[in-house]
């Protein structure tokens, strides 16, 4: 079953997070937009709030919390509940897939790629957007996370994990960006996106569906 109590109980701390730290959100942000582009039709897979879909200019979300879908609504998306390993629309219909900070969450990684694969049209574009466990934030987070409500089941993945994932799933063409240099706390301005991975805590991979 997926984890929807914590983002059900603490929707406005979620949000609150963007604004208290928005340079690491503003990072984030932009790092996915050199991915996403013209996003064509879009759909976030994990909308949450909204916070990255309605700026990058997916219209249509997808959560199993509707606390969270009332709040992506009001920012403009078009949502629809469900969950990643089983979505609610017929194959090929998007040209953009979003995930944003919720591969952690999901109950199944392979199933969830799959499901992305299966809507998108052929040569259609997935984007995953991750804290990388092997980062200094993913590092922290994982041994914190017992005593945040958030975190506290989630699963954190590496890229080389998230990568060999996409490929089974039959992605391919990947291209990746990085960025959060330094702990959000500690960020004055929004950190520099940078093509790669390794060295940012935010990364940013985009695939093509076959």
């Amino acid at each position: 079953m997926p984890v929807t109590d914590p983002f059900e109980e603490h929707t406005d701390r979620y949000d609150e997070w963007f604004q208290e730290y928005e340079h690491a959100y503003r990072s984030e942000l932009a790092a996915l937009e050199r991915l996403v582009g013209d996003p064509g039709r879009g759909v976030e897979i994990g909308v949450g709030t909204g916070r990255f879909a309605a700026p990058l200019g997916i219209e249509v979300g997808v959560d199993p919390s509707t606390g969270m879908l009332e709040r992506a609504a009001e920012r403009g998306i078009e949502v629809v509940g469900g969950v990643a390993e089983a979505l609610p629309f017929r194959s090929g219909l998007f040209d953009t897939a979003l995930v944003v900070t919720t591969i952690c969450f999901v109950d199944d990684i392979a199933e969830t790629l799959r499901e992305a694969r299966r809507v998108l049209a052929p040569g259609g574009r997935l984007v995953v957007g991750y804290v990388d466990r092997e980062s200094p934030l993913g590092e922290r987070y994982e041994a914190k996370k017992a005593n945040n409500p958030f975190y506290r089941d989630a699963t954190f993945v590496s890229t080389d994990e998230l990568l060999e994932a996409m490929e089974s799933a039959g992605f391919g063409s990947f291209e990746s960006v990085q960025t959060v240099f330094r702990m959000p706390e500690e960020m004055t301005e929004p950190d520099r996106v940078e093509s790669g991975r390794g060295e940012g805590s935010f990364v940013g991979l985009a695939a093509t569906a076959p």
